[in-house]
């Protein structure tokens, strides 16, 4: 029997994964957690053989929390299932030590054989996060000219602020439209889909300074 722990933000996500799971002959839920936190306290409490992972969630994300399981815990798997699939998403989670990455538009049968692949040590990807994957190995790495410009970075610095678009376009003199085209360069170059993703990303590039430096 596969023990299997659920962690999902969404309520009715996590019961309607449980209840799917639970009728399954090989597979035993052992518990549902809504974010990153009550996920690392059930792992201790339930040793389940997988954990479901869910990525954006409050309090604790699901790369921290599978890093902290997989870091405790190496005999448990965890398997991402997440609707984003960015390749900062997909990168972030692979480095985190997921054992694998699903979409949520999984089709059943593929998900319950997912859960077995990954119980068995096996690495388990969506098609298209394993193409992803494939493309991001066999990119070069960008040109300096895909380095976000200064301007740029004077916008993406004023959001990590928490600035609007307007309120950055009044400290920089800038126009609001212009602040938005600045930011859609950014995810662009920096391959994200939204401001926090952008304002992450760069710190983790050493393009903005940690918070508190």
């Amino acid at each position: 029997m596969i023990r299997v722990l659920v962690v999902d933000d969404h309520p009715v996500v996590r019961s309607g994964l449980s209840g799917m799971l639970s009728v399954t002959e090989d597979i035993t839920v052992v518990g549902e957690a809504g974010d990153g936190s009550e996920a690392l306290a059930l792992v201790e409490s339930t040793s389940p053989d997988v954990v479901l992972m869910d990525l954006r969630m409050p309090r604790m994300d699901g790369v921290a929390a599978t890093e902290a399981i997989v870091s405790s815990h190496p005999s448990t798997r965890v398997l991402v299932l997440t609707t984003y699939d960015t390749d900062t998403d997909i990168l972030h989670a692979v480095e985190a030590g997921a054992a694998g990455y699903l979409l949520k538009d999984t089709p059943h049968a593929e998900l319950l054989n997912g859960i077995r692949a990954a119980a068995r040590g096996e690495t388990v990807l969506a098609p298209p996060v394993a193409a992803r994957l494939m493309s991001r190995l066999r990119t070069p790495a960008p040109p300096a000219a895909a380095q976000p410009s200064p301007r740029e970075l004077e916008v993406l610095a004023a959001v990590a602020r928490g600035l609007s678009n307007a309120e950055i376009g009044r400290e920089l003199f800038i126009g609001e439209a212009t602040v938005k085209t600045h930011l859609q360069r950014l995810f662009a170059k920096l391959d994200v889909d939204d401001r926090t993703r952008a304002v992450t990303a760069a710190i983790e590039r050493g393009l903005l300074p940690s918070p508190g430096r």
